[in-house]
């Protein structure tokens, strides 16, 4: 177990299952890096949704979620055709921070390693104000999310 696993409050990971299709490569069968990231944030999305909140009505009532940091720690290449699964855990925030944990598995193997910082912030005339306290609208997802998910069927 990493040491990000263990600092996590969620019990059960969020799984998203993926198929590395041509979009996703390069010119040798290697998934580009920046699909990575494109799937970093199709897995909170979908979580968030699975929590009972889809991100298009949240930002309908101006609330966003920007990501202010991102580290991914690439270990092994994926490549056209492997079937996938981002295992995402929920953290706690950390003042106005909100981590979220993300590993890459082909198999057991951990291909990838990632770790995304979101801000909550409720969108002004004058931009975005980041928000101290989570709304209360949202709270009980944010619970949800921090419990942790469910099995989804295979690819």
């Amino acid at each position: 177990m990493s040491r990000q696993q263990r600092q996590s409050v969620t019990t059960r990971p969020w799984r998203l299952r993926k198929r590395v299709l041509p979009q996703h490569t390069d010119h040798a069968g290697v998934m580009w890096h920046g699909a990575y990231v494109a799937w970093l944030e199709e897995a909170r999305v979908e979580a968030l949704c699975a929590a009972g909140l889809s991100y298009a009505v949240m930002s309908d009532e101006g609330i966003e979620m920007p990501v202010v940091s991102l580290r991914i720690d690439y270990r092994q290449a994926l490549r056209h055709g492997d079937a996938v699964v981002l295992e995402s855990r929920c953290e706690a925030r950390r003042g106005v921070r909100w981590p979220w944990t993300t590993r890459f598995l082909l198999g057991e193997t951990v291909m990838a390693e990632a770790v995304v910082e979101l801000v909550m912030l409720r969108r002004s005339e004058e931009g975005g104000v980041v928000l101290r306290r989570v709304p209360l609208e949202v709270q009980a997802v944010i619970d949800r999310l921090l419990g942790g998910g469910h099995e989804e069927p295979p690819v």
